[in-house]
């Protein structure tokens, strides 16, 4: 078993790693009857887009010499109706460091193949930007 997740009540749940014992809040979103005082549960959903990819950006950059530390991601989830679900995640990639071509087009091939890009679903439309110093 991966995680547990626990409803607290007034739409509220508990997530927490099992192995780690690390865990997070999920709110519902103001647009969708919550208080949004937490990430939502589609919000988790968009910004484990941007750090899985962040992830295995950083796997291959180690194992180039690269030091990825500093990079940040902006992440825009935008929904859609009938039936409400994501339907575009915006990732904005910003890189402290200088990269030639080559490694540019290895870490954005790296991060646009990472596991979370490949599950979701192809309707998503996902738009990636890679800001390089």
């Amino acid at each position: 078993m991966t995680s547990k997740v626990i409803y607290l009540g007034d739409l509220r749940t508990q997530s927490t790693h099992l192995k780690s014992n690390d865990s997070f809040i999920t709110d519902a979103p103001l647009d969708n009857n919550g208080k949004g005082e937490a990430f939502s549960p589609t919000d988790t959903v968009a910004t484990g887009l941007a750090s899985c990819m962040m992830t295995v950006m950083g796997i291959k950059a180690r194992d180039m010499g690269i030091d990825m530390t500093g990079t940040s991601a902006q992440v825009t989830k935008t929904m859609a109706s009938n039936p409400r679900r994501i339907s575009k995640i915006e990732v904005v990639l910003d890189f402290p460091f200088e990269a030639d071509d080559k490694t540019r087009k290895i870490l954005e091939r790296t991060a646009n193949t990472c596991p979370v890009h490949f599950s979701l679903h192809p309707d998503i439309e996902k738009d990636i930007t890679f800001n390089w110093n």
